[in-house]
């Protein structure tokens, strides 16, 4: 049967996707667009015309919960078994399964949304036995309040049912919840529905704005998908009622099923603006990876000081000051909510250089317990002759001594005041006075052996880059073998590395971990689609470097799709190719 649907954008589990009938339908979107364009879906007329491609045909008795009245099923769908349309099933978590449909109608939905654990439960169990490129549609659930946390969970499609029979009620709905007409001394909002007056707006143009909100609401969703930000924004939306904050929180906790659709890097940037932040995939991805894969390679004092407003630490005014203290004799790392550490050879690297956090000038105890738990692994982890904490008391000294407590380390503190300040710099140059200064080749080597453990895997950097030189600039640097060979460039836009085909064939017969993605028997120039794809370590998430190998073909490129959605689609690009030789 034809894949109709096909996904363009990923931001975690949500996704923007184009549903194909007579004409393309974003997703997510509400399933009466389909409806204007199909004709009949799941419903209405029995008969489909000869030739007739524009039509959804449910498969039935597929996936109904057990016990269901037979005539029920029937009234659903007819069976066509060898049509090639667009189809949709009707599934139960517990019955869900891969039945060759393009999308997936969860029944029960309405008994599920509004209990978060419940809610969490459904959505995934259900997504994970269907597949990556197929719609997951929620009926008669949507409104404009919960919808962005109902996409943000993995939802697709949903429809008007709620928001129309809310509006027969008198209930008049916005984003930030429900109101009754009664109530209201104005109409809050400017769509054609409500620009009638208030005295004579009806049930009827109040299910017509509830309608028109939840479809502007979808597009504000699309459109934060497509820039990487729907979390950001489902932070501040979920507060307005407290099954969307406790369904957040669930799916915070369900870290297979949010990771692996978490891409390893993009543009965006990260907005700490709530605790919640904490939690999220990027901010737990990252400081796992300093604390399991970062080594320090530098034999002089730890420097912990505070992060700064602007990004990367290095270009603001007060790690200058910091530098021109510190001269290379001792290596800096800095302490931040909600990152963790951050050590300077990763400063560039997402989300480190991606984030802009709120600030008060106080930590609230989360921060406290979650930067102390980073900086304690970091140290049980990485050895250094002495530490200097040339921190503020604001929540950084407290930090600090928990840390002291736990570890029986002493830290020197530095600062008197605020850290910028003349007395408190001159005792930061004094604690390293008689240690020596590491030089630019040894900083250089260092910045892309650690880059490396961090994206590829521990010990990754020695085993790569252990015998290499480089060149050019910080932070365009080059790395080459002995020959002279390229092996890797630093893209600055990320802080990560990218590999030449001798870079991807040293990574390879390399000790270091090698994600790859088998593909047939061609040679792939620009991209590989998902239907090249013969099978993908199911450790590859979207922005990872990868090693593209079939029986014509060695290449390396970057991920578009975790290795599992690779191996499971049938539409959409796998990944990009950046460099080809043909076998």
């Amino acid at each position: 049967m034809t894949d109709y649907f096909e996904v363009h954008h990923r931001d975690g589990p949500a996704r923007v996707a184009e549903l194909r009938l007579s004409e393309s339908v974003t997703t997510p979107a509400v399933v009466d667009d389909l409806l204007a364009d199909a004709g009949s879906l799941w419903t209405a007329d029995r008969e489909v015309p000869e030739g007739d491609e524009t039509r959804l045909t449910v498969l039935p008795h597929r996936g109904f919960p057990s016990g269901t009245d037979e005539e029920v099923m029937d009234s659903f769908a007819v069976e066509y078994p060898d049509v090639d349309y667009p189809s949709a099933a009707v599934v139960a978590p517990e019955t869900a399964d891969d039945y060759g449909a393009d999308a997936y109608v969860l029944s029960g939905a309405q008994g599920v949304v509004g209990h978060g654990a419940g809610f969490k439960d459904a959505i995934i169990e259900t997504r994970e036995k269907i597949l990556a490129d197929s719609a997951l549609y929620l009926p008669g659930v949507a409104t404009p309040a919960n919808v962005a946390v109902l996409v943000y969970a993995g939802v697709d499609l949903v429809d008007e049912d709620r928001a129309v029979v809310a509006g027969t009620q008198g209930k008049y709905l916005t984003t930030e919840g429900t109101h009754y007409l009664d109530d209201l001394s104005e109409l809050p909002c400017a769509c054609p529905a409500c620009r009638t007056p208030l005295a004579e707006f009806t049930r009827e143009d109040c299910a017509e704005h509830n309608v028109n909100a939840l479809r502007a609401e979808l597009g504000v969703v699309r459109e934060r998908i497509r820039q990487g930000r729907l979390r950001d924004y489902v932070e501040g939306q979920a507060r307005h009622d407290q099954w969307l904050t406790a369904a957040v929180r669930e799916f915070d906790q369900q870290w297979s099923y949010v990771e692996e659709r978490t891409p390893v890097l993009r543009d965006a940037e990260l907005a700490a603006a709530t605790e919640d932040t904490l939690r999220r995939v990027e901010i737990q991805r990252f400081a796992d990876r300093v604390t399991t894969r970062y080594e320090n390679r530098f034999d002089n004092p730890l420097v912990l000081v505070p992060c700064s407003a602007k990004k990367p630490y290095s270009e603001s005014q007060s790690h200058g000051q910091f530098h021109d203290a510190v001269q290379f004799r001792g290596h800096t790392v800095s302490m931040t909510s909600p990152i963790g550490v951050v050590p300077q050879e990763l400063e560039l690297t997402y989300p480190a250089q991606h984030y802009d956090a709120v600030v008060t000038g106080r930590w609230s105890e989360d921060e406290k317990e979650f930067v102390a738990s980073v900086l304690r692994r970091y140290l049980e982890r990485n050895d250094y002759p002495r530490v200097v904490a040339h921190v503020p008391d604001e929540g950084y000294r407290d930090v600090c001594e928990r840390v002291e407590a736990d570890l029986g380390v002493e830290f020197e503190y530095t600062v008197e005041g605020h850290p910028t300040a003349t007395e408190s710099l001159g005792n930061l140059a004094a604690a390293l006075e008689g240690e020596l200064k590491y030089g630019k080749r040894e900083r250089q080597h260092n910045t892309v052996r650690a880059i490396a453990d961090y994206q590829f895997g521990e010990g990754a950097g020695d085993a790569l880059f252990e015998d290499v030189r480089t060149e050019s600039r910080y932070p365009k640097l080059r790395v080459r073998d002995g020959e002279g060979e390229q092996l890797a460039a630093m893209v600055p836009q990320y802080g990560v590395l990218s590999f030449t085909l001798a870079g991807a064939r040293r990574w390879v017969e390399s000790d270091a971990p090698t994600k790859r993605v088998e593909i047939d028997d061609f040679a792939p120039h620009g991209s590989v689609l998902a239907p090249g794809v013969v099978d993908a370590s199911e450790d590859v998430r979207v922005g990872d470097e990868v090693v593209i190998e079939g029986p014509s073909a060695f290449a390396v490129g970057r991920a578009e799709m975790s290795g599992p959605e690779m191996v499971e689609s049938t539409r959409g690009i796998a990944t990009s190719v950046r460099h080809v030789e043909e076998k």
